[in-house]
């Protein structure tokens, strides 16, 4: 085991330099994580360029990457569940196990959340990474590194499907085809949705998404959602966009379900008419729990192609340009960083 790893920090707005660090330790349930490849995140690209996400906010130096896979290369010593040599997937944030929230199985809602690459805990753009043994999740040799790596937005997908109870015979509205919604997307027609209609102004995410299972596509930039002739009974709204949101919205039928999943803005507008004489229900998402093993099923039996979202590679001297690729080239979906390259 070296004792120094190279590492990707960002040190300030679009300010993001290659370090040595010493190679952390494993505590007593941590497993060391020799990592394969990271996909890169908007969340990623915000705080490069803006240094903060709501009230998080950059104040010291931070590394990046919360989309990872590996494999194991040691354990603490009380690890019970894994061995050196097992590949995993990574479920970026360990909460505090004792809490309110934790204790009722809502650890995505724990206060003491240490989330990857959220200030101030450092994410996974580096050679090694230590996570808790429970976080840390096999993976079958069926599944690449980075299909395995990106089992972390195919979870945010699980949980809004979840939420928004999907089953066989759902009429589905995916608003927004970035990646998150390309995951909805399958993870929708996975739960049993008869229909999934998908809506963005980005021709080419609208053909993949029809390529990964959607049902139908409009491009809100030609055809306005309204006149498209869809009343789905579940809003999945990936876009974060305002307007489009609450265009989607007047679009729900009569008891019908709205999960918010893109972050947009910190208020929007929203038809409270609409809501109210049509008794929708409306609730936000915040990351994930308990969906791994859903997730890691779904992309092993094929129900879901994760490997068909990403679109660039680069390595770990190379992360600038994998946040910023989508500026240069249009047909971006997803970028994947190989920390060992």
């Amino acid at each position: 085991m070296p004792d120094t790893m190279r590492v990707s920090v960002l040190h300030d707005i679009e300010d993001i330099a290659l370090e040595q660090r010493p190679v952390p330790r494993p505590g007593p349930h941590d497993v060391l994580i020799r990592v394969s490849a990271v996909g890169t995140c908007g969340s990623d690209t915000h705080y490069y360029e803006h240094g903060r996400i709501g009230g998080f906010v950059v104040e010291k130096p931070l590394v990046l990457g919360h989309e990872a896979a590996g494999v194991v290369v040691a354990c603490g010593s009380d690890v019970t569940r894994l061995e050196p040599g097992r590949r995993v997937s990574m479920e970026p944030g360990v909460p505090c196990f004792v809490c309110e929230q934790c204790r009722a199985g809502r650890y995505n809602l724990c206060p003491r959340m240490r989330f990857f690459a959220t200030p101030p805990v450092d994410g996974a753009f580096s050679e090694y990474v230590v996570l808790h043994e429970q976080f840390a999740h096999p993976v079958p040799d069926s599944l690449s590194d980075e299909a395995s790596g990106l089992v972390e937005p195919l979870s945010v997908g699980v949980w809004a499907s979840r939420k928004a109870r999907v089953g066989p015979g759902s009429r589905v509205l995916v608003n927004g085809a970035g990646p998150i919604g390309l995951v909805a997307t399958q993870c929708a027609r996975a739960f049993g949705a008869t229909e999934v209609v998908v809506t963005d102004v980005n021709a080419q995410r609208l053909r993949l998404a029809a390529e990964l299972g959607a049902t139908s596509t409009v491009n809100v930039a030609d055809t306005a959602l309204r006149d498209a002739g869809h009343e789905p009974d579940v809003l999945i709204e990936c876009s974060g966009v305002r307007a489009a949101t609450a265009d989607a919205i007047r679009t729900i039928a009569r008891a019908g379900r709205v999960v918010l999943v893109g972050m947009g803005g910190d208020e929007m507008t929203l038809p409270v008419a609409h809501v109210q004489t049509f008794e929708i229900e409306l609730t936000g998402t915040f990351r994930y729990a308990n969906t791994w093993p859903t997730a890691i099923d779904l992309a092993a039996s094929g129900a879901v192609d994760l490997d068909r979202l990403v679109t660039h590679h680069f390595g770990l001297d190379e992360v600038e340009q994998a946040l910023t690729v989508a500026q240069r080239d249009a047909t971006a979906v997803k970028s994947v960083v190989h920390p060992q390259r």
